[in-house]
């Protein structure tokens, strides 16, 4: 802590201490509003209109608390800014008014506090709507600045750099209270992802699924290739780990008997942090009977769809200065026939060891242990993806790749699957679910060697899920969308941290 700031800590106790001595509380129990600060200047404004305003320009009176972002002093008067949930309103406090003391005790005012005010609403000379405040009192006394730097972004980079106490990016993400309180763009991320989850569960209750909540602690961790999280449960004296998905439980649903299920919850994946990954995000996944991957491709593109129509008010979206467009049909391509044009060789007659060769060549890392599946799924993330800038279905993926996923039905050595692209980035992800448990569990089986050859994603052999696929799945699609990229994508955020509210980041200094 620098000594400037150190001074400005103790000069904002220091205040606390004056009004504790005044008798005033600096933190109060409550404060009931007339208005909000956007409820009041509108109603201001009705009244304006409607020619009902006093002799001197008073309008109605409102009663408003928020946080104090501004702040300019006129000798026997002062001006302030008022912030809340709804946007800004201006005070207009007076000596006169209240009084010589009451007047003075605006000197332990600071930017930050949270004030509640009453008054009279008049318009001012330069036409701002503003409370000619009668009554102040502390809501709450701000015992350390606000990191008030400005926001801007950068022409030629498109990245939004922030100035002041949030030079680096980190500390917004790591002080999130703070960049929240003073980035009205921040929240309106957040206001945007709570729309598109709200616009997701609307769709598919629409559609007729059942939402539902699946264990976040499992006895045994499977739906996806991923590293898991370990804990220890000491009463029953066994590991249980953090779902890396929702999958296997919400299928096991579907052999219950619920034909349409979905959940949108939070994943956790011991993986690495970079802009496209946080090792807690947010999947929504849903399923579906007597539907296959070619159904829930066109419910995917609906359900896309929709979510963007409703938040950009059309098909089309900037992210980067790119523009996206998600009317349908969206375009498709293989997955074997990209990623054979860019080897210059089919991908489906070379050996594992040719696979490898080729992946050393381009400094992929954690080959170790990798088997034909992950070698082909790394060789088209670095030579592929990065060209599906519009958004694409990659369809039918290599069964080595896809445990879960059923046979193609025409193509030998493919699964029915298909993941959605958008610059460069996975946002969906969906089969023709295995229903088979015979088949599964080979999959499985050969999912359990890879893990003893090194491959810490392979899949366990998941013993009880099995036994419900013997009793019965019946045919079945299934899809994940990740949520935070595609908010990331509709506010035009270039990380994952930047839609997160609170990321996970390495140890503070």
């Amino acid at each position: 802590m620098t000594e400037e700031l150190s001074q400005t800590l103790r000069d904002r106790r220091w205040k606390l201490d004056e009004l504790l001595r005044l008798g005033i509380r600096p933190f109060e129990y409550g404060f009931e509003r007339s208005h909000d600060s956007a409820a009041a200047i509108a109603e201001f404004a009705a009244a304006e209109d409607g020619e009902s305003l006093d002799a001197d320009g008073n309008g109605p009176r409102a009663r408003v608390g928020g946080r104090v972002v501004a702040w300019r002093g006129h000798g026997k008067s002062a001006f302030a800014h008022l912030e809340d949930g709804s946007g800004r309103i201006q005070l207009y406090f007076r000596q006169d008014v209240l009084g010589e003391e009451r007047f003075g005790v605006l000197d332990l005012v600071d930017i930050g506090d949270w004030l509640g005010v009453e008054g009279p609403l008049f318009r001012t000379r330069t036409g701002e709507v503003t409370v000619r405040v009668e009554a102040w009192t502390v809501l709450t006394k701000s015992l350390r600045p606000l990191p008030l730097g400005k926001s801007e972004v950068d022409p030629e980079s498109g990245e939004r750099v922030y100035h002041a106490a949030f030079k680096d990016t980190e500390s917004r993400y790591r002080q999130r209270y703070a960049d929240l309180a003073v980035h009205p763009e921040a929240r309106e991320v957040f206001r945007t992802r709570a729309r598109v989850v709200a616009e997701m569960r609307a769709f598919l209750d629409k559609d007729g699924f059942l939402e539902v909540e699946t264990p976040a602690l499992q006895p045994m961790y499977g739906g996806a290739a991923a590293r898991p999280f370990i804990t220890h449960h000491h009463s029953l004296d066994r590991a249980m780990y953090l779902r890396i998905a929702d999958e296997l439980y919400l299928k096991r649903l579907v052999v219950g008997g619920f034909e349409r299920v979905y959940e949108i919850t939070h994943d956790f994946r011991n993986e690495g942090v970079d802009r496209l990954h946080n090792p807690e995000f947010t999947m929504l996944e849903f399923y579906q009977a007597f539907a296959d991957y070619r159904d829930m491709l066109e419910q995917v593109e609906r359900l896309i769809g929709h979510v963007v129509e409703t938040v950009t008010g059309g098909s089309d979206l900037t992210y980067r200065g790119e523009r996206l467009s998600f009317a349908r049909p969206l375009a498709r391509v293989q997955f074997m026939d990209a990623l054979g044009k860019a080897l210059g060789s089919d991908p489906m007659t070379m050996t594992v060891t040719e696979l490898k060769v080729r992946a050393t060549a381009l400094h992929l890392p954690e080959l170790e242990g990798a088997g034909r599946g992950k070698l082909l799924d790394k060789l088209f993330g670095v030579l592929v993806e990065p060209s599906l800038v519009q958004p694409t279905f990659v369809m039918d993926h290599p069964i080595e790749l896809s445990p879960l996923a059923k046979t193609h039905r025409s193509e030998p050595g493919v699964v029915e699957r298909f993941e959605l692209y958008a610059m460069g980035t996975e946002l969906a992800n969906a089969f023709s679910e295995l229903n088979d448990p015979l088949d599964q569990r080979e999959r499985f089986e050969a999912q359990r060697a890879l893990g003893v050859a090194g491959d810490a994603e392979a899949h366990q052999v998941d013993e009880d899920y099995l036994r419900a696929l013997e009793y019965g799945m019946p045919p079945t699609g299934g899809v994940g969308v990740g949520v935070d990229r595609l908010v990331m994508l509709l506010t035009d955020q270039p990380s994952i941290r930047d839609v997160i509210l609170f990321p996970v980041l390495r140890e503070e200094d």
